[in-house]
């Protein structure tokens, strides 16, 4: 059984000024019409008279209002007839119901959820999600609450996106590794691609979508800290250390090249220790002055 999905149909109304201004001029006539019936008798005249009062109270009562980024979805007797965008007083056929539905861009805030990361790690995530209705037939018509609709999906999404990507870097991960940390830009982007594909059944499209909130859950953040922690002393230290190397190549090459000094292999292994003690220590080295040997 295939279904159908029902997409938004143009309707064109008529300008509403013009029915207020005819049911205006059809309802003092039609009483003037009654009086002068009443006086003179003449039944024509009182059947003029109903139909001009009617005529102006069938003109009112199609009258509608619309706002800019305001449509109104009509339908008669449960068929869907059209959506009318225009703005201002507006006319239609009494009879149709008029819906009328927001097409301005609206704000949803995701609380945080807690979630699990690619690493299985629990984190908190939170997002702010920025919709407008597309098709307004799809939002009435196909799905059963529009706004409960995208509050869940969008929650769904977000859940489904954690799951995707790890928290930070870390050995286990390939270099370059796509990071909900690291890749803000590209995971708001991932966001809100995958919005738009869930929104699409119910006529919403998705203008922008933005992590606001991120964090290890309070459980394990105070491990996780460490973790980051050690692994910025291993990231610095290495740092030091390939720097330390550079500096020492570059004097023995000074030194070798000035013919300042000659050192044997044994020498040259102790000052390449001392110059790595001293540019790779934490802390301030004390020198220790050699002044030659006393003899008896």
């Amino acid at each position: 059984m295939s279904t159908h999905t029902r997409h938004e149909t143009p309707l064109s109304s008529m300008n509403g000024y013009l029915a207020l201004g005819g049911g205006l001029l059809a309802i003092p006539t039609g009483a003037w019409l009654l009086k002068t019936a009443a006086e003179a008798g003449s039944g024509l005249a009182a059947l003029l008279g109903i139909a001009a009062i009617l005529a102006g109270v069938f003109a009112w009562a199609g009258l509608y209002m619309l706002q800019p980024n305001q449509t109104a979805v009509l339908t008669l007797f449960g068929r869907y007839v059209g959506t009318d965008r225009s703005e201002g007083l507006r006319w239609a056929f009494p009879l149709y119901r008029k819906s009328r539905l927001t097409v301005r861009a609206r704000n949803l805030n995701i609380p945080i959820l807690k979630v699990n990361d690619k690493r299985g790690n629990p984190v908190e995530i939170a997002a702010a999600v920025v919709w407008r209705v597309r098709d307004t037939a799809q939002a009435l018509f196909e799905v059963d609450s529009f706004e409960r609709y995208v509050s869940v999906q969008a929650e769904a999404a977000l859940r489904h996106l954690a799951a995707q990507y790890a928290y930070d870097e870390g050995l286990d991960l390939a270099p370059g590794e796509l990071t909900l940390r690291g890749g803000a830009a590209e995971v708001a982007l991932a966001l809100k691609n995958e919005l738009t594909e869930r929104f699409e059944a119910a006529g919403v499209e998705t203008v922008d979508a933005k992590l606001t909130h991120l964090a290890y859950a309070p459980e394990i953040a105070q491990v996780m800290l460490r973790r980051q922690q050690a692994q910025a002393i291993i990231s610095a230290r290495a740092q030091i250390v390939h720097g330390a190397v550079a500096m020492v190549e570059d004097a023995l090459k000074g030194l070798a090249e000035r013919d300042i000094v000659a050192l044997d292999a044994e020498r040259k292994a102790a000052m390449v220790t001392n110059l790595l003690v001293v540019l790779c220590s934490d802390r301030d080295t004390q020198p220790i002055v050699n002044a030659g040997t006393l003899y008896n």
